[in-house]
């Protein structure tokens, strides 16, 4: 295929859930030609060991736990572009197919006189709890669904594996097509880029290259917290993640409980060379620990506009000692010893994660992220007492990369025409069910434009809210 271009109506970039999704829909309202281009391997590869835990079939979602979150405030920005109402709309849409696939039918929160107690008592210890309703797949159902969604393209989508994009090709403000590594084309008048986090550096660099209008995102740092499954219990039953928002009293930083897993295991999770941990939970069994991050969220400002290597710089130093990344009991870190709690097994929490260096975290964290977590657990502890144990471990460093945000339209078309930018690569969503409904609201569009009708836009950059095809 050297040398000559192969001809496609929709390309899209990426097999995670939201280039997965942008298929779908593209291939449910059209008869277009669609190809999908992804750099890992097929999930059957991936299950077998082959290739990484972030790229292929599935993105990085194939080995989480599969948390849905169903709630319009959390996880992404798709609420700046669409009323709350729409969006509700969407991500109950999104959720059904889910459910179509195999997810299961429990669901977690919502309103409830329980939570409102526990939302009064966080609030007077200075937290703001999220009310959140949330669909737990389980790591062990997440290949199910993902292959599901695979035999729904059928042959309507060609899905290409080992393939690289190198280069995003525009003239005159127009997206052209696509060049991988090894040099060959692809071209159609829709493209998709969908990458996941794993790409976010280079559709940053792709952004910069092109001149594309962009925002600087926060980067997340922090560390992963294992304490006992019965400390959190009173809000893990209630709400199985609980969403913990805190303002630090030194620095004033946004500090939060991310990715809360009950009754899981704490696991590692690499990104290009970076080894970083992380959490996940099973469905139909259960370890006797719950774990979840803390991390801290710092806006950039100028000159600093690259989270994503700031992130990367953090994250290798655990990676440095040599071991994957560090783990330190609470203990230590408070007295400011580095002994090392892998080898004691005295204290509640044993370490089920035997591959862990242990290790002084102060040596790879800035003082104010320390500060700023101690803060954390220490109203926690008062919130939910245990918190606070001697025996609770802490590993790190956990770092969520969130590239520079491409500016998009409510339908997710960026500055170059026809270029559509989705999920949590382009810096639009933090989690499976908006990354989800990013690939819709792409591929509704380009269905519509497909269709032979005209790409949908108002002076005022909103897309019209009074369409019910964009919200069915």
């Amino acid at each position: 295929m050297r040398g000559r271009a192969a001809e496609f109506d929709v390309i899209v970039v990426g097999a995670g859930p939201a280039g997965i999704f942008a298929a779908l829909e593209v291939a449910a309202c059209s008869a277009g030609r669609v190809l999908m281009l992804e750099k890992g391997v097929d999930l059957p590869s991936r299950l077998a060991g082959v290739g990484t835990r972030v790229t292929g079939w599935g993105g990085a979602g194939a080995f989480s736990d599969g948390k849905l979150n169903l709630s319009p405030d959390v996880g992404g920005n798709l609420g700046r572009h669409l009323s709350q109402e729409e969006l509700a709309a969407l991500i109950d849409s999104v959720d059904s197919r889910y459910v179509e696939f195999g997810a299961p039918n429990k669901t977690f929160g919502g309103d409830s006189p329980a939570l409102s107690q526990l939302q009064a008592v966080a609030a007077c210890l200075g937290f703001n709890l999220i009310p959140t309703r949330l669909r737990h797949l389980g790591t062990e159902r997440c290949p199910l669904v993902l292959a599901r969604m695979r035999d729904a393209l059928g042959d309507r989508v060609e899905v290409r594996f080992g393939a690289a994009v190198a280069r995003i090709d525009v003239r005159d403000g127009v997206v052209e097509g696509v060049t991988d590594s090894e040099g060959t084309a692809y071209r159609a008048p829709y493209i998709v880029i969908a990458v996941g986090r794993d790409g976010a550096g280079w559709l940053s660099a792709e952004a910069q290259h092109l001149g594309l209008p962009t925002e600087v995102s926060p980067v997340d740092v922090g560390v992963r917290v294992e304490v006992p499954g019965a400390i959190l219990a009173p809000l893990t039953d209630q709400l199985y993640e609980a969403k913990l928002l805190y303002t630090s009293h030194t620095f004033n930083d946004k500090v939060r409980t991310f990715c809360m897993c009950p009754y899981g295991e704490v696991i590692l999770e690499a990104y290009d060379g970076v080894t970083t941990v992380n959490g996940h939970s099973y469905t139909d069994r259960r370890t006797a620990n719950t774990n979840f991050a803390v991390l801290v969220s710092t806006a950039f400002t100028e000159p600093f506009r690259q989270p994503v290597a700031y992130g990367r710089s953090v994250a290798r130093l655990p990676n440095l000692r040599g071991g994957l990344f560090l783990v330190l009991g609470l203990a230590e870190w408070r007295g400011g010893r580095g002994s090392p709690p892998a080898g004691r097994r005295n204290g509640v929490v044993a370490p089920p994660l035997t591959v862990a260096t242990p290790g002084d975290l102060s040596f790879a964290l800035p003082y104010r992220y320390l500060t700023d977590i101690l803060e954390m657990l220490e109203a926690m502890d008062r919130l939910t007492p245990g918190i606070c144990d001697p025996s609770t471990l802490l590993y790190g460093v956990e770092v969520k990369f969130y590239s520079l945000s491409v500016r998009v339209s409510p339908w997710m078309e960026c500055a170059v025409r026809n270029l559509f930018t989705v999920g949590d690569g382009a810096g639009v969503s933090r989690g499976l069910i908006q990354s989800s409904a990013s690939g819709v609201l792409a591929g509704r569009e380009i269905a519509h434009r497909l269709a032979g009708r005209a790409g949908r836009r108002r002076e005022s950059g909103f897309l019209d809210l009074d369409a019910a095809y964009y919200i069915t």
